[in-house]
């Protein structure tokens, strides 16, 4: 088991820019596949990044394709999400999850079984 804590979140203007962090706790985050993913009131959990365990391959959801970077630092035990030319409709709670079995998480939340509580963005047009 991971802990995760998201940070990061806030209110910015569309077309501004934030960048969220995901701190895990435990010696073994670099053995955990992690993801992105957001969620407003009413809709489904929407998939926004996965990063590999090793950081070499990402993935990213159609709506934040060349606007949102993923990225890890695993001797910081952080992943992080670099958002840029936000959207209002951007606006969700943003939670990053950790997948342990040693698999490459994707854009299946299913597949992990670790999440932090999120954080909330809001961008305002």
């Amino acid at each position: 088991q991971v802990q995760l804590v998201e940070s990061g979140g806030g209110l910015v203007q569309a077309g501004g820019s934030l960048r969220l962090s995901c701190a895990a706790s435990g010696r073994t985050f670099s053995t955990y596949a992690m993801g992105w993913f957001r969620q407003t009131p009413g809709k489904e959990r929407e998939f926004v990044a996965a990063i590999s365990r090793n950081g070499l391959s990402t993935e990213y959801g159609d709506s934040v394709k060349g606007r949102f970077t993923v990225s890890r630092d695993n001797a910081k035990n952080t992943v992080y999400l670099q958002m840029n030319s936000l959207k209002p409709e951007d606006t969700a709670v943003y939670q990053c999850a950790a997948r342990g079995d040693g698999y490459y998480g994707g854009a299946n939340f299913k597949y992990y079984d670790n999440w932090g509580q999120g954080t909330q963005v809001t961008v305002s047009s």
